[in-house]
């Protein structure tokens, strides 16, 4: 039983879901403490051939406080329109754009729950099927912190194995894992390449991007195209 554990991110890059489908219990780490310069409440699209930052608007956003203790602010009318002007001519636009407006416009307010709808609704467009949990209904020793925590969450849910996005390399020990009978392995994504328009290739824009260029199982395959280390 392999696990996975991440922070949710507002439409992430498609290695966030190759991780996702390489294990069978994805944990969203919501009750760990908000990041203001992360992806969490951001990320990139393809605007007129360059790449646009846009996010969702929350408030009470503190490094202090956790993910789900923090208020999304329903406003996301202009950023539908951004989405809307940005990929109208895309070829999966008409697929993907009602699940955008469905998620972004949803009344959801807490910013963990939110997030874990835009997540679900993702997941069900790309057919991938994976136990999806949040660590907040976890119970668990709330003093853990770092490494400690995550293996304590793989062992509640009989995990015998944790799978990290590869930047997780300096966070974890693979010798640590092993000791306390999990292995340990990293996503490292091979480089991935679609057509957009007719404009020079951005790489790792929002998961957006990718399905208003590409078919449910064009991803699929994409989704394949990684080492495990």
């Amino acid at each position: 039983m392999k696990i996975g554990i991440m922070q949710p991110y507002l439409f992430p890059y498609i290695g966030y879901f190759q991780l996702i489908k390489s294990v069978d219990i994805f944990v969203i780490y919501d009750d760990v403490n908000f990041i203001k310069q992360g992806w969490i409440t951001r990320n990139r699209i393809l605007l007129n051939g360059s790449e646009f930052l846009f996010k969702i608007i929350v408030k009470g956003a503190s490094s202090f406080k956790k993910i789900n203790e923090i208020e999304v602010v329903n406003s996301n009318h202009k950023l539908i329109s951004t989405i809307q002007q940005a990929y109208i001519k895309a070829p999966y636009f008409e697929e993907v754009y009602p699940l955008l407006t469905d998620v972004l416009l949803h009344k959801e307010t807490n910013l963990g729950r939110f997030l874990r709808n835009t997540l679900n609704a993702t997941l069900e467009y790309l057919g991938i099927s994976v136990s999806v949990i949040v660590s907040s209904e976890i119970e668990k020793d709330p003093m853990l912190k770092g490494d400690d925590k995550v293996i304590m969450i793989c062992k509640l849910l009989n995990g015998s194995g944790y799978i990290n996005a590869i930047g997780g390399q300096s966070l974890y020990s693979k010798e640590k894992f092993t000791e306390n009978g999990l292995t340990l392995n990293f996503i490292k994504s091979k480089p991935i390449v679609y057509s957009q328009f007719k404009n020079q290739f951005i790489p790792w824009l929002s998961i957006i991007d990718v399905m208003m260029f590409n078919s449910p199982d064009e991803i699929n395959n994409m989704l394949n195209q990684y080492d495990l280390i």
